[in-house]
């Protein structure tokens, strides 16, 4: 045989290899994908004889676990035997196979499986990726096909939050939160216990959390946002005792997930401050909050009893909780009180802090150096920084990956935990039909992507990085089904996140999986969002005004139909192909069809073309932060805002003034001047003190032509100017941005922002 032929062979038996792992890989759906699996010709059938053997004692729970969950799945008995010679599932522990922590080696052939972890727990999760395995051969009478696997988490710290201060959800619901965690390998339940509208762990020592605290007299309805407020007049709160926090605690140690609490200090302390008043600055009656937000009351940081309460709390807390961390909040604390406040100020001077950050770094330190005193270490949300971070602390890094970057660096342990990808509380899809949620679009595509280790970090910062999680702020889930909602599946995505290698992670793969998992959802009785390969939508426009649509799903075999008259599309409309080109006003509605049938809702979108569309705009001030989207001809594009400001298209000015200029490209007639302004004073987003539009033949000369200091709405206030006619080439919109949100309105002191989208000019 030739070497060319020789080496023809290797390639078709590689590529054959490579193929059929893939093939194996996505028919045996288990998620997180594994770091390696290899097929053989064996398979293996589950049935009433199959035995479960363990070579250890330590390995009983994980038997009898494994035993529970066959047992419902097949109604076999599967006993848990010692001297079964064939058709028998082995476990044992040996770390000198599989060398990695967590990490399992699965085995299956014709006559056994074997399940060999380094630990315990890589025993726990090798018997997850099993029964996965199982979960996809009912159909197949039980029959597994034979493989070996080997696969060990990436990060060590895999964690998913709960925030159960704004909404109280029963002990039964966390039991069955945490069996998902532990189903999807992710190891760290972040117990969000304490927060300005409720404190909910029971405190022997100071009973008025409990009689008190864990209450407010209503909550508000809608969002926080709408004005004005509205409420439903109903008490509501409660707490978990401290038997109810030791089973579940003990629970979640059988399922090998560690439960962190989460104790919020020195703000996000208005519970407790109405409670125990005294622990405050002020010292007046406070009142647990009913709307959701961020409050000026936080603890005295210049009062000794401050400490000592907290101290004290925290020695019932680490009783109750063997984790190595506990979680002190840090974040979102005002300054405002602690700047007026004597005993702080006197705080200040006596250690010689410079500012009230300093003094937020002073408070963090104390409790930091008295939890290590107990054997404990902090971590804290990535505010901590501010000011000098404490000795031993742990980053969780919240408000993008800076904070995270900044604690890597100087050597501290970091979770990554960035807003903008691991808020599970924001919308998973733009469509207006979706319950209320907290703000902005993650679409599941968004979480799985994201990336832990940042592009700036250097070699030997990544060390640093523990993990990842994803937060569940339970603002707008008022119920566990509506919690399953916004979590699933998006939290299996973050599994994969967090225990895949960066290098195997492929999200088109990812759905293919998922869509097997759909079942094992439902078998499980999760409320999932189902409509996560609705259709995508990507826009882009042409310097000569003509829109660029590209329309796209995920699912197999799925065809788009679309119509551009309003009209609900059927099988019969136009098919999608590669890209679509609008170049006038047109509602274009578009639907997924399978087999000819109708999948999912229908997408729709409305352009509006007017004479400004694609021409230039020159802005004074450039936009910020996330209202600043990277897309040309954003404000002249025909695309409107919407009113939950996650389409991208709204333009944000913090504190600053718009001034921009439209170059109509000739001189033409102008009758009508238009734009939006967003103004929700819940969320600092606020009316200009005064509009007006301005018009030019040379752009040097302008004539005032419209004027106005009326945005009645709370929302998107659509301003539309009839003008008598006049020649013009440029047009100038200046609005003057309310700049520091007045006293006695939500973020008083900080500064306005001026939100505008879609300039009109006819």
């Amino acid at each position: 045989m030739s070497k060319s032929t020789i080496f023809f062979c290797k390639i078709i038996t590689l590529t054959f290899f490579l193929t059929s792992n893939f093939s194996f890989a996505q028919k045996n759906a288990i998620i997180p994908k594994p770091v390696s699996i290899v097929p053989n010709q064996e398979k293996f059938t589950l049935n009433s004889s199959t035995a479960i053997l363990k070579t250890s004692v330590s390995l009983d729970g994980n038997a009898q676990l494994l035993q529970e969950a066959l047992g419902s799945l097949t109604q076999y008995s599967f006993p848990i035997s010692s001297n079964v010679t064939q058709n028998f599932i082995l476990l044992s522990v040996d770390s000198s196979k599989v060398l990695q922590k967590e990490g399992y080696q699965l085995t299956i052939n014709k006559k056994s499986i074997e399940v060999v972890g380094h630990d315990e727990a890589g025993v726990f999760y090798g018997l997850q990726s099993l029964i996965q395995l199982v979960y996809q051969a009912q159909n197949n009478h039980f029959q597994l096909v034979g493989c070996q696997i080997n696969d060990y988490p990436r990060f060590s710290y895999r964690g998913l939050h709960l925030d159960v201060g704004r909404n109280l959800f029963p002990i039964s619901f966390l039991k069955k939160y945490i069996d998902l965690l532990a189903f999807y390998k992710i190891n760290t339940f972040h117990w969000h216990l304490t927060d300005d509208q409720g404190w909910r762990i029971e405190i022997k020592k100071y009973p008025l959390l409990q009689s008190i605290s864990a209450y407010r007299e209503e909550t508000i309805i809608g969002h926080k946002k709408d004005s004005p407020h509205r409420f439903d007049g109903k008490k509501y709160g409660g707490f978990y005792t401290q038997e109810e926090v030791k089973d579940l605690v003990k629970y979640a140690s059988k399922k090998y997930v560690t439960i962190i609490p989460e104790i919020e200090m020195p703000g996000h302390a208005l519970a407790a401050l109405t409670a125990y008043p005294a622990l405050g600055c002020v010292g007046n009656k406070y009142k647990t909050a009913t709307f959701w937000g961020v409050f000026d009351d936080v603890f005295c940081a210049g009062n000794d009893s401050t400490f000592t309460f907290l101290q004290d709390v925290l020695d019932e807390v680490v009783t109750l909780f063997p984790s190595k961390y506990i979680h002190i909040g840090g974040d979102e604390c005002p300054k405002t009180r602690w700047k007026v406040c004597p005993k702080c100020q006197k705080r200040m001077k006596e250690e010689h802090l410079a500012d009230e950050h300093e003094l937020q770094s002073y408070f963090i330190r104390k409790m930091e150096k008295y939890l290590n005193s107990k054997n404990r270490e902090i971590i804290g949300w990535d505010e901590i920084l501010e000011g000098g971070l404490s000795p031993k602390a742990t980053v969780m890094s919240w408000r993008g990956e800076a904070g995270g970057i900044a604690a890597a660096k100087q050597k501290h342990d970091v979770i990554m935990s960035p807003e903008s990808h691991l808020y599970l509380d924001y919308y998973q899809s733009l469509r207006g039909d979706e319950p209320t949620a907290a703000a902005n679009f993650t679409p599941l595509s968004k979480v799985y992507n994201y990336e832990p280790f940042s592009a700036e970090l250097l070699p030997q910062d990544e060390p640093f990085i523990k993990g990842v999680q994803a937060n569940v702020w339970t603002e707008y889930m008022p119920t566990p089904q509506q919690v399953e909602y916004m979590v699933f599946p998006r939290a299996i995505a973050l599994s994969e996140i967090a225990w895949s290698p960066k290098e195997l992670r492929n999200y088109d793969d990812f759905l293919v999986r998922l869509r097997q998992h759909g079942s094992i959802l439902k078998d499980k009785k999760v409320n999932f969002f189902d409509r996560f390969e609705e259709i995508t939508y990507n826009f882009s426009m042409e310097k000569s005004g003509e829109s660029i649509i590209h329309l796209a799903s995920t699912l197999p075999n799925a065809n788009i139909h679309y119509t551009l008259n309003g009209k609900v599309p059927t099988a019969n409309d136009k098919a999608f192909k590669n890209q679509l080109i609008i170049s006038k006003s047109t509602i274009l509605k578009a639907q997924i069809f399978v087999n000819k049938k109708p999948y999912g809702k229908v997408f729709e979108q409305d352009f509006k073309y007017h004479k400004a569309i694609a021409k230039k705009v020159i802005l004074t001030h450039q936009p910020k932060a996330s209202y600043n989207p990277d897309m040309p001809f954003v404000l002249v594009n025909g695309l409107t805002g919407n009113s939950r400001y996650n389409n991208t298209q709204w333009v944000g000015f913090s504190g600053e003034n718009l001034e921009a200029v439209i170059d109509l490209e000739n001189v033409q007639n102008v009758s009508k001047l238009g734009l939006n302004i967003l103004k929700y004073h819940w969320q600092r987003m606020w009316e200009p003190n005064v509009l007006t539009f301005s018009l030019s033949e040379d752009g040097k000369n302008y004539q005032e032509v419209y004027r106005t200091n009326h945005f009645p709405a709370n929302g998107i206030n659509a301003i539309r100017a009839k003008i008598q006619a006049k020649k013009a080439r440029f047009v100038k919109i200046q609005a003057e941005n309310k700049g520091i949100i007045p006293v006695g309105e939500y973020g008083a002191g900080g500064k306005a922002w001026l939100l505008v989208d879609e300039f009109y000019v006819e």
